[in-house]
């Protein structure tokens, strides 16, 4: 029963995305649904996979452009405990233990197409659209951090301390689990994800986002032509971003 309930919230997400933007959450604050697709009067379609190609090699270590645009455009602050900081992407080290090379790269939610933070949440608050991106909706969220646990790449936040000057595009709310959303409201815009601007517009280009499903996309090019690979890619959750030089 539990399933079917969550099955039928996500299809009524998705097909009425458009009617729900513009809710207002609490006075002052509003809701710009997450589940809207682009054209605004069409619903999101599954003939889309979005996904994120990174190449570690191009990928300064010093570098957080990707990090610094992620917590611009998110409104996201530090809380002055770096332990309860939260981190929709975050700077990693890789390091060779045969060869002892060292790569730097990005971490954020990997957008698996079978999301273990999807399977053990009891309200269905953590789900994924047709479309393939991964999200929380926090109005159900009730902070068990099952999701948190269950996820191989440590990629969600909880919230524990009151939030403030939130922005329209990412609500959050203390109590609640978070994490990188891709950007959603850019890309039904028909916009790259803040990370991967900031990274082109520094001219580093260690990031190309793109349709997954679309041949004659850049990131479908790319791979094709050089491959990518998965981080833990023998859980097969055939992940939405890929990585290059690791």
């Amino acid at each position: 029963m539990s399933k079917m309930i969550n099955n039928s919230r996500r299809s009524f997400v998705e097909k009425t995305a458009v009617a729900a933007a513009g809710v207002a959450i609490v006075p002052g604050v509003f809701l710009h649904s997450v589940a809207q697709a682009k054209p605004d009067d069409q619903p999101v379609s599954s003939q889309n996979r979005w996904g994120i190609l990174i190449d570690a090699n191009k990928c300064s270590d010093g570098c957080t452009d990707c990090v610094d645009a992620c917590f611009t455009e998110n409104g996201i602050g530090s809380t002055g405990r770096p332990t309860t900081d939260p981190q929709w992407i975050r700077k990693v080290k890789l390091r060779d233990k045969l060869t002892q090379h060292v790569v730097s790269m990005p971490m954020l939610c990997q957008h698996c197409e079978h999301p273990p933070c999807v399977d053990v949440c009891p309200t269905g608050a953590s789900f994924k659209r047709a479309d393939g991106i991964v999200l929380v909706d926090r109005h159900i969220c009730i902070g068990c951090r099952y999701c948190m646990m269950a996820c191989p790449y440590k990629a969600r936040s909880f919230v524990h301390e009151d939030i403030t000057d939130q922005k329209v595009v990412a609500p959050r709310g203390k109590g609640t689990v978070e994490g990188c959303t891709m950007c959603v409201n850019r890309v039904d815009r028909n916009e790259q994800p803040a990370c991967v601007e900031a990274c082109s517009a520094e001219n580093h280009n260690a990031m190309i986002f793109g349709d997954l499903k679309d041949p004659n996309s850049d990131i479908s090019v790319e791979l094709k032509k050089r491959g990518g690979k998965q981080i833990r890619a023998d859980l097969n959750l055939n992940t939405g971003v890929r990585y290059q030089g690791i």
